[in-house]
């Protein structure tokens, strides 16, 4: 005579294996296999005018994968942490000292008071700078927030790299928060021209462009308790500033992850 467990085993297996077909499974004795219920049917995406013709024309540059050298700036062991963020700043101002759109872009005013970061500390524009890994590679990368007028903020990212620091990101905004979430750059800005809604955009490091681009790009409702929820995708370009801002980029990706408790530099 077989031991009972052999049978136990061998009609768990064959539920298992007959699925829907043994609708008794799960109906006899505690433990039992229990059905889920029916599975609605996937529904894939329905393509609108099929007729329409293929783009002509390449689409509008956000300035979004501008990457620069920033000369004259040397780091040690490609560690960012050993470059001064304040001198990097300059230099980029001292290359372009005209520049007042695209990625160098700044205010006449922010400009000089850049390039007397040194002698006049307490006003210098460059605020501290923060460290995360944000391209995946192990090491970090060098995050930099520049103060302009109108609560304008240049959000710069470089990155370490045979020996100096490669310039990575820079985009210009009316912004409220700059936000860590993973490897992603959450930026948050105050107007999305409807009232109780925001603009949020996160950046992400792409390796085939070898910069950090708008990945996601929503409208975000908030709420009585400043709770923010995601209210879908951007119909068009993203909020306007001096500098390249976000596009849409995609359809219907993932909403952005909330973000974590801000941690030091």
């Amino acid at each position: 005579m077989r031991p009972r467990g052999v049978h136990v085993a061998a009609a768990v297996v064959l539920c298992a294996l007959s699925g829907p077909l043994l609708a008794a499974c799960g109906s006899a004795g505690t433990g039992g296999l229990e059905s889920a219920g029916p599975t609605r049917p996937a529904v894939g995406p329905v393509r609108l005018w099929s007729d329409l013709p293929p783009a002509t024309n390449p689409p509008i540059d956000y300035g979004e994968s501008d990457i620069q050298r920033v000369p004259g700036i040397r780091v040690t062991g490609d560690d960012v942490r050993s470059a001064d963020a304040v001198e990097v700043v300059r230099a980029e101002v001292r290359a372009r000292p005209d520049a007042r759109t695209g990625p160098d872009g700044l205010y006449e005013e922010t400009a000089r008071a850049v390039a007397a970061c040194a002698s006049e500390p307490a006003s210098c524009p460059v605020m501290r700078p923060y460290y995360r890994d944000l391209t995946g590679d192990g090491r970090e990368e060098l995050i930099v927030g520049i103060r302009m007028p109108e609560q304008q903020v240049a959000v710069r990212v470089y990155r370490a790299e045979r020996g100096g620091l490669t310039r990575i990101m820079s985009t210009v905004d009316q912004v409220i928060s700059v936000e860590l979430a993973g490897r992603d750059l959450i930026m948050r800005v105050g107007s999305a021209g409807i009232p109780g809604y925001e603009y949020r955009t996160a950046w992400s490091w792409d390796e085939r462009q070898g910069s950090m681009l708008p990945t996601r790009d929503e409208i975000v409702r908030v709420g009585p308790s400043g709770g923010r929820t995601p209210a879908g995708r951007l119909p068009g370009p993203g909020p306007s500033g001096t500098t390249g801002s976000s596009g849409t980029t995609g359809a219907g990706p993932s909403p952005v992850p909330p973000p974590p408790p801000e941690e030091a530099p």
